[in-house]
């Protein structure tokens, strides 16, 4: 059986990316459905459509690569992982994305030995990529095409440029943490893309304060990570994939490295 190299895969993601992003912004555009998984959180026609056409090319161009989806995984779906898989979100965001938001995204990730080492990030509303292979650099595709290589910024000398979640934007627990870092600017915003603007140097600094799901993260960090910056848990140790239940523990994105200021960290 025909292998890919890193580059290839990274090829057949961006594509299947784009036609999510472009099945999407269809169902978008026509009206929205909503209906509740059994955990009491939404799904839409346009999450199930987007992991169908992912899952398709995934399987039929690189069928030794097992495929981890959250769809799949919400209706009682478990595959066997081995030291390489891919990780799938195909709409992240959905409650943005429900609410009329432009901030949500499609993640592709591909984990080797609990570790992320390519991820393609799609923002349909914004007509945009992000793709990323680890030690080789990470890019952003423009709507006209263009390959815009990305990097992270050095903290800025009057502050760090804080992006938080929608949901924790008013936290006592964000406000308590960010006592010990000077602060320029706080933003909000949902899904992946909050990583990604650290990753293309437009913000510096991202606490997740509650457990998330690896295929929400495993995309957009090896984005961050291509792009020179990290993705740590609050004792500062490296995510590790793969785990029973697949869920990520609380964690921060940061550009740059951040222990001088996480020895006086505040949760």
């Amino acid at each position: 059986m025909h292998q890919f190299s890193d580059q290839q895969l990274m090829t057949l993601a961006i594509d299947l990316a784009k036609q999510a992003a472009t099945t999407i912004n269809k169902i978008r555009n026509k009206g929205i459905e909503v209906t509740t998984k059994s955990d009491a959180s939404p799904v839409t026609q346009a999450d199930q459509a987007s992991e169908s056409l992912i899952l398709h090319g995934l399987r039929e161009y690189a069928p030794y690569i097992p495929v981890i989806a959250e769809e799949e995984m919400s209706q009682g779906i478990r595959t066997q992982t081995q030291s390489e898989f891919w990780l799938v979100d195909p709409l992240d965001g959905t409650k943005g994305f429900i609410r009329g938001s432009k901030n949500f995204t499609v993640n592709i990730g591909l984990i080797r030995n609990h570790k992320p080492v390519m991820g393609v990030v799609a923002l349909p509303a914004y007509h945009e990529i992000f793709c990323g292979i680890v030690g080789q650099g990470a890019w952003r595709i423009d709507p006209d095409g263009q390959h815009i290589p990305i990097h992270v910024s050095p903290v800025p000398k009057d502050g760090f440029r804080i992006i938080t979640s929608h949901n924790h934007a008013n936290d006592a627990q964000l406000s308590k943490a960010l006592q010990g870092f000077p602060a320029h600017s706080i933003h909000s915003m949902g899904s992946a893309s909050k990583i990604l603007r650290i990753a293309e140097g437009k913000a510096d600094l991202h606490f997740r304060f509650n457990s998330i799901m690896e295929w929400d993260t495993a995309a957009p960090q090896a984005i961050l990570e291509a792009a020179g910056g990290y993705l740590r848990t609050f004792d500062n140790q490296p995510l590790q994939y793969g785990k029973e239940g697949r869920r990520i523990p609380p964690y921060f994105c940061s550009g740059s490295l951040i222990d001088n200021y996480l020895n006086n960290f505040n949760v």
